[in-house]
């Protein structure tokens, strides 16, 4: 499905924190995968950070992500020839003056040079929460474009105080239909087509609901463990850096009741709806949440590309950068209730955790159990469920039936189907979004807030050592006893 419609406004793209792993691993060739589909979009990268960078590299990382994401060679040659990279302080408003400035003119040459006058310009912060807040002060004392968005990656703060305090800072900057707050999660392809699944839907639109829907879980399990990224990881850990942030969103989108239309404010109306319906089930976050972290063990299976994996992970503690004192985990669940008409009592579980056995991404409903079996029928009656796989794109619809060696016995069928492959990344899609000037994609700021609201509380919890820290082998599966829908 379209989300949007395509701006053909001129954009400038100026990411501050260009150095950084974000830019050359997602941001470059995301923008590259938007412009294999779109070659004729108007796009102008500005990289800058502290270091300083010889004469080219910029422009010859810029090439070669845009090839990455699969950008034409002929157009890959316009975007990048016309890049470049600044070095500087990015909380020194006169840098800031500067940079804005020549991000705002047109090209020499340029169409909009000769119709449009200034081009819309994305400020892009690749950085910590703490820096962008810093960087955003110093924008106070700076004549902005008018066609300025700002575009922050997560963590958007780093609890619920904090986010309403940058969410105030940025206010005093531009208005909040230009400020996208990031969350690639909204750009992939399944939980975008959870919008269809649901409103376009009939057999699944009637069974939607609390009344016919027992529980809800939304997993993300991944088989690679820290990858040399203590230095994030380590001081956010699996609640922040997945929960927080992309499982609460993937839920506000399964939960949200139907909005009026498929557009930026009614959809992200509804959205936050959901979440200020969240609520920790049974209102303690010590029994509405489960912590661990990984052990020396071996991780072998199948990635998401259909590689085989078989290595050898050290425990956690003993991963580089990380200092064991912190108490970071690697293993996050929490258990919420959305506390309105449409799913009060029903237990909604997200998870997610590193260095498993398995790589369950999904968003899984089990349905009920039918009131009343006809006598004559043997055998347990299996739990159905729709399974919504988000890496792979796939969907199971688990079904009870007879089995094949009996009729009057019980079984189960699974009707299985591939969803539509993406033509875009990610990153491509969100981007897409963001130099259009359209926020569909991204986080609104009192959705930022209440997904901080939800977790602050188990953080809180986790702090004071209530929620006992456990442990599971890498390469295991999800521990016992937590649950999961799903082997």
């Amino acid at each position: 499905m379209s989300v949007r419609t395509r701006s053909d406004r001129p954009a400038t793209l100026v990411i501050l924190g260009a150095s950084g792993d974000l830019t050359r691993r997602l941001l470059l060739p995301g923008i590259g995968s938007l412009l294999a589909h779109e070659p004729d979009r108007d796009v102008r990268v500005i990289g800058a950070d502290r270091d300083s960078r010889p004469d080219g590299d910029f422009e010859a990382e810029v090439r070669a992500a845009l090839t990455e994401g699969g950008a034409g060679a002929t157009c890959v040659d316009r975007v990048a020839g016309s890049s470049s990279y600044v070095s500087l302080d990015a909380t020194d408003h006169g840098a800031l003056t500067d940079l804005l400035r020549a991000a705002a003119a047109p090209a020499p040459g340029s169409e909009a040079a000769e119709h449009d006058g200034e081009r819309r310009v994305v400020l892009y912060f690749a950085l910590p929460p703490a820096v962008t807040a810093k960087v955003c002060g110093a924008l106070c004392d700076v004549d902005l474009p008018a066609e300025l968005h700002l575009a922050m990656e997560k963590p958007f703060g780093q609890d619920e105080d904090g986010a309403r305090a940058l969410n105030a800072l940025v206010a005093q900057l531009v208005p909040d239909d230009q400020v996208h707050r990031v969350d690639h999660f909204l750009g992939m392809t399944t939980v975008l087509d959870l919008i269809a699944l649901r409103f376009a839907n009939r057999m699944f639109q009637a069974v939607w609901t609390g009344e016919h829907v027992a529980g809800i879980e939304i997993a993300y399990d991944e088989q690679i463990a820290l990858e040399g990224r203590a230095g994030y990881y380590d001081h956010a850990g699996a609640l922040r850096d997945m929960i927080q942030s992309h499982l609460l969103q993937v839920m506000a989108l399964a939960t949200m009741e139907p909005p009026a239309s498929i557009t930026e404010r009614d959809l992200r109306d509804a959205q936050a709806a959901a979440l200020r319906a969240t609520r920790l089930w049974g209102g303690s976050a010590v029994g509405a949440s489960r912590r661990a972290r990984y052990t020396a063990g071996r991780v072998e299976g199948v990635d998401d590309g259909g590689r085989a994996v078989s290595r050898s992970v050290p425990s956690y503690v003993d991963e580089d950068g990380v200092d064991p004192a912190r108490g970071t985990e690697t293993l996050a669940q929490i258990t919420v209730e959305v506390a309105n008409s449409r799913w009060a009592g029903v237990p909604i579980t997200l998870r997610s955790g590193k260095a498993l056995g398995g790589a369950n991404k999904h968003v899984a409903l089990t349905f009920a159990p039918v009131r009343h079996l006809p006598g004559g029928l043997t055998g347990a009656d299996p739990e159905d469920r729709l399974v919504i796989g988000l890496n792979p794109d796939t969907m199971e619809l688990r079904v009870t039936t007879n089995s094949l060696d009996d009729p009057l016995a019980l079984g189960q069928s699974v009707l299985r189907a591939d969803l539509r492959r993406a033509s875009l990344a990610p990153y491509g899609e969100v981007l897409a979004g963001i130099l259009d000037g359209d926020g569909m994609l991204t986080v609104r700021g009192d959705a930022a807030e209440e997904c901080w609201r939800i977790c602050d509380e188990v953080l809180a919890a986790w702090d004071a050592d209530e929620v006992p820290m456990e442990e599971y082998p890498a390469g295991s599966a999800v521990p016992e006893g937590w649950g999961a829908a799903l082997g």
